[in-house]
């Protein structure tokens, strides 16, 4: 994990940035003189703040986060006024959690503002925060956006100086055939199972049962990656409790060392996120531990009841996925779908750009294709884990994962040989581009386009061919042919039928 790629060492900025902000907004909550309760409230709003909002520009992620009050207050006062009618607060809940989760048709914003809403009603559960509390509460999830807002946009912005790529948009559909509906329905239905069965755990501890439905159908898509991630939580969750045992234990709620852990958790929780959900849940759980050791609750029964609650919430969630599923093969060929495309935008940009218009850009087309590529990868996930009983589904997984990694290797040369003044046009660069064009149309058919219109329109007149600059670029888009060509097999037969070797 330590040693994973970090490109601009974004991660560890990122984690570090994540550590400063949480922090101060801590520290001024203690400065304004507010109770335990409402320290750690600021402390986990400005995680919140800084884990849940990523739009695409800077602009939009201030405007989000200035959100981000509107849709916690209503719930945290809902929560704290209901905390001693059971029947009202569960159903109260479950109807959080249903808005919540159907808010992420509307983008980052409202994944954003929907997790930020349903981690208010799980904040009062944990603290049992009642109305009385309320003021000071608001006080300190204000303060915690303010010092949150002032690190993460003034202090230090990192997405000023490398401007992240905008987010896939949801798999499109209307009705009970949009993803985001079905999760909707999939995850009240998960978090009501979890919410009963956790009551008859514990009624003191049963909302990490509807914690542990919740996030597990966070960033998901289909039945499988949301059984995998069921699967991998609970890992995550195991270690993390053992290593409860062993740290936030024998401190027994000492201040200083409880604090310096903690900011090492949150550091390991923003590092490991885009790369491991289990090592994520580890530092989540350690974090929980050692902030039940600073409310002075702690004691190994309760870290039992932890994971007994985080296995019946991913218990809700497989009964969750039941409703209305996703199967894991449509969601997979949607995600491909949409990079193949993308692919192909990203040619005829790049073919444009090397034909002489100075217009056309491949570089944002070949940004996208890097975050599809990343959403297939984890829709493919549940297919290629090393538990799947699957042989003949595994092997074509692995074998389209490798094809559209090729793709992207291929598109990122031809955007950088694009991108060289130097390079100009070359004939054969139109014969080469509509050859890719056939084989994206092969596996995405076309709608109402003209063959070839995109680059055909562009080429000059004229132009010497076999220009030594476009070399490269030829050497890219025959990269990406063979490579389309090749993807046909895997994704046009039967998912059950063995692979045949490519030749």
């Amino acid at each position: 994990m330590c040693v994973a790629p970090d490109p601009g060492r974004v991660r560890l900025r990122v984690a570090t940035r994540a550590v400063l902000g949480t922090g101060l907004a801590v520290a001024v909550a203690e400065l304004a003189g507010l109770s335990l309760t409402a320290s750690i409230t600021a402390g986990l709003a400005a995680l919140l703040a800084l884990f849940t909002v990523g739009d695409p520009t800077v602009r939009r992620q201030m405007v989000t986060t200035a959100l981000l009050p509107l849709a916690g207050f209503p719930v945290l006062a809902l929560a704290t006024a209901l905390h001693g009618v059971p029947l009202l607060r569960d159903s109260a809940w479950l109807l959080v959690v249903f808005v919540g989760v159907y808010a992420r048709r509307w983008g980052p914003r409202g994944h954003a503002l929907g997790i930020f809403a349903f981690m208010q009603f799980f904040v009062t559960q944990f603290l049992h925060a009642l109305p009385a509390q309320l003021p000071e509460l608001f006080a300190a999830v204000l303060l915690a956006l303010g010092s949150a807002g002032a690190v993460r946009f003034v202090a230090w912005c990192i997405e000023r100086r490398v401007p992240p790529p905008a987010a896939p948009a949801p798999l499109p559909g209307t009705g009970l055939a949009r993803p985001t509906t079905r999760q909707a329905f999939q995850a009240t239905a998960a978090c009501a199972v979890a919410l009963a069965a956790g009551q008859i755990l514990s009624q003191e501890r049963w909302y990490w049962a509807v914690g542990t439905a919740w996030w597990i159908f966070v960033n998901t898509a289909s039945r499988g990656e949301t059984l995998v991630r069921g699967f991998r939580r609970v890992v995550g969750t195991v270690t993390g409790i053992a290593a409860g045992l062993l740290i936030a234990l024998p401190l027994g709620g000492a201040a200083a060392p409880t604090a310096a852990l903690v900011a090492v958790c949150v550091f390991g929780i923003f590092y490991t996120a885009p790369l491991s959900y289990s090592w994520m849940m580890f530092f989540v759980t350690v974090m929980a531990g050692l902030l039940y050791g600073l409310l002075g609750v702690l004691h190994p029964g309760l870290l039992l009841l932890r994971f007994e609650e985080t296995a019946v919430g991913a218990l809700g969630a497989a009964v969750g996925v039941a409703l209305l599923p996703v199967t894991t093969h449509a969601a997979t060929n949607a995600w491909i779908q949409r990079a193949v495309s993308c692919v192909h935008a990203c040619t005829t940009a790049a073919a444009r750009r090397l034909a002489g218009d100075p217009e056309a850009d491949p570089a944002p087309h070949a940004a996208e294709l890097d975050l599809l590529l990343g959403r297939a990868r984890l829709s493919l996930a549940p297919l290629v884990h090393p538990l799947s009983p699957l042989r003949a589904r595994k092997a074509r997984a692995r074998r389209v994962l490798a094809l559209l990694d090729d793709c992207a290797r291929e598109t990122r040369g031809l955007t950088a040989v694009a991108a060289d003044p130097d390079a100009s046009h070359d004939a054969r660069l139109v014969a080469a581009a509509w050859r890719v064009e056939a084989a994206v149309h092969a596996l995405v058919p076309p709608a109402g386009e003209v063959r070839g219109k995109g680059v055909q329109a562009v080429t000059p007149a004229g132009l010497l061919p076999h220009h030594p600059g476009a070399e490269a670029a030829l050497g890219h888009l025959h990269g990406l042919e063979r490579a389309l060509v090749d993807l046909a097999a895997p994704l046009r037969t039967s998912p059950r039928a063995p692979l045949v070797p490519a030749a």
